[in-house]
């Protein structure tokens, strides 16, 4: 008897028993190599292309809803080196290779958090997914909640939630927006200009309040410094500073339950991960899974759903 297998070795004189212990040992063998290169695949994936999140709270509904499963393109924007060591949580630098597109008005992103706004380091490394509202070097200004962008009226996404009803009215301080001493609330925000890559801005102590996280955020600590009329950066007096990064204005869907740029500042281009791209699975959290609730509990009708 001979038996050939697929890397064409011959085996010859052997037994019916010894024959199936043979088949069986190069099953095994392909079955374990499949195992590995789809374990392969599936790292280079995760670590290059794709990842996986949930949506954990309201603040995108109804675009997203709480118990949502998403894909996100972490190619969408640019392709770059892993943020953290395949496997572990452990963090590592990570390096733009090329870009592959620009993130544009209502773009829905998944970026690393970049930190409260008395925060030049976030103390915890976590995830938000919010919408771009405004872009690098575009003026932003929201008047009753409605958003002007370069003083045009930007359409708001078909499934957010707006309250018409009541508005926090112009000229009373939000103590908890960015940037503090303006009196700007959620509804009525601005104007304020994004920081652009390679834009040089005037700084004096009237507006360094909406440039000095960035700055000190871009410089890496407390570089900022206002000694009465006189604005330092490192101990040297300035009137000015360029930046060295792209920024953008994010918000949430559900504009009267979202912590987003009105609340911690600007966006940096390099926190962001990918853009969301679609649903492949939704489960109503509020109810607990059991076998007896599943087909209730699963929203059906989210499943492979595209992201707007």
């Amino acid at each position: 008897m001979t038996i050939q297998d697929n890397d064409d070795k011959i085996i010859t004189g052997v037994t019916e028993n010894q024959n199936s212990s043979i088949f069986y040992q190069l099953r095994k063998r392909h079955f374990i190599r499949y195992i590995l290169i789809a374990l392969f695949a599936a790292i280079i994936l995760k670590t290059f292309f794709i990842e996986a999140d949930t949506i954990p709270t309201e603040s995108m509904e109804n675009t997203l809803l709480a118990g949502d499963f998403i894909i996100v393109n972490k190619v969408s924007y640019a392709f770059s080196t892993p943020r953290f060591i395949p496997l572990t949580n452990i963090e590592i630098p990570s390096l733009e290779i090329f870009k592959t597109g620009t993130p544009k008005i209502n773009d829905v992103v998944v970026f690393h958090f970049p930190g409260y706004m008395d925060e030049i380091e976030p103390d915890e490394n976590i995830d938000f997914i919010k919408r771009i509202i405004g872009c690098p070097g575009d003026s932003l200004q929201i008047k009753n909640k409605v958003v002007f962008i370069n003083n045009e009226k930007i359409s708001s996404p078909s499934t957010a939630i707006i309250s018409k009803t009541s508005f926090q009215k112009k000229g009373v301080r939000d103590p908890r927006i960015f940037p503090s001493g303006f009196d700007w609330n959620s509804d009525n925000y601005g104007p304020i200009v994004i920081p652009k890559k390679g834009m040089t801005i005037e700084i004096n102590p009237k507006n360094i309040n909406i440039w000095e996280l960035a700055i000190d955020r871009e410089l890496g600590g407390l570089a900022v410094s206002v000694e009465g009329t006189v604005i330092t950066i490192f101990g040297r007096p300035v009137r000015s500073y360029t930046f060295k990064r792209n920024y953008f204005f994010v918000m949430g869907d559900y504009r009267d339950d979202s912590m987003d740029s009105r609340y911690w500042g600007f966006l940096p281009e390099d926190n962001i991960i990918g853009k969301a791209e679609l649903i492949y699975w939704s489960w109503n959290v509020s109810n607990s899974f059991t076998l007896k609730n599943f087909f209730n509990s699963v929203r059906w009708n989210r499943i492979l759903k595209i992201i707007h």
